[in-house]
């Protein structure tokens, strides 16, 4: 595969549109609770990422977020993701039981480059949760993906995730972004 901008407008609108449905559908998976089949669009090599974000002054921005190997919220590999997937499936993750029942969305997808078998995305998302009667959480932000062909198919390779909330309200945070 060329690079995304030596492609012609077709061929890039191709791309674009490939790349905005699995992440369509991938929330979809999440959304519906098929964590199995969710899981089976990663690759074995995932990095699933979301730092943590601090309140600087304008000269300090770019220290907003934790870096890789820094504290962060969720630093995943394939092993656990399976195990958080796991324990949902068995019912001993107490904060999901009852279960959460959530909303994605996905907007402004972008992709910053494509490189052989390699389409890196953006997007801004929002996730809504509800539990229970009466709890209720929001988290916006924005991700970038890396997704990867794998036997002709696209796979998450990567998921960095940037809140935009600074302060974390949420009783728990349980559910995959």
């Amino acid at each position: 595969m060329a690079v995304f901008e030596d492609l012609s407008l077709q061929e890039r609108m191709l791309l674009s549109f490939e790349a905005q449905e699995f992440l369509y559908r991938e929330a979809a998976l999440l959304d519906e609770k098929k964590l199995d089949e969710w899981l089976a669009l990663l690759t074995e090599d995932i990095h699933y990422w979301m730092p943590l974000r601090r309140t600087t002054t304008a000269k300090e921005v770019d220290r907003e977020f934790t870096r890789p190997g820094d504290m962060a919220l969720f630093d995943d590999d394939l092993q656990t993701l399976n195990l958080r997937v796991r324990r949902l499936g068995m019912g001993r993750a107490w904060a999901e039981d009852p279960p959460s029942r959530t909303r994605r969305m996905v907007t402004n997808i972008r992709i910053l480059r494509c490189e052989g078998d390699e389409i890196l995305t953006t997007c801004n998302f929002q996730l809504y949760r509800t539990r229970l009667n009466s709890e209720e959480d929001s988290w916006i932000g924005r991700r970038e993906d890396l997704l990867r062909r794998v036997d002709g198919e696209l796979r998450l390779a990567r998921r960095h995730i940037f809140l935009e909330q600074t302060v974390i309200l949420a009783q728990n945070m349980s559910n995959l972004f």
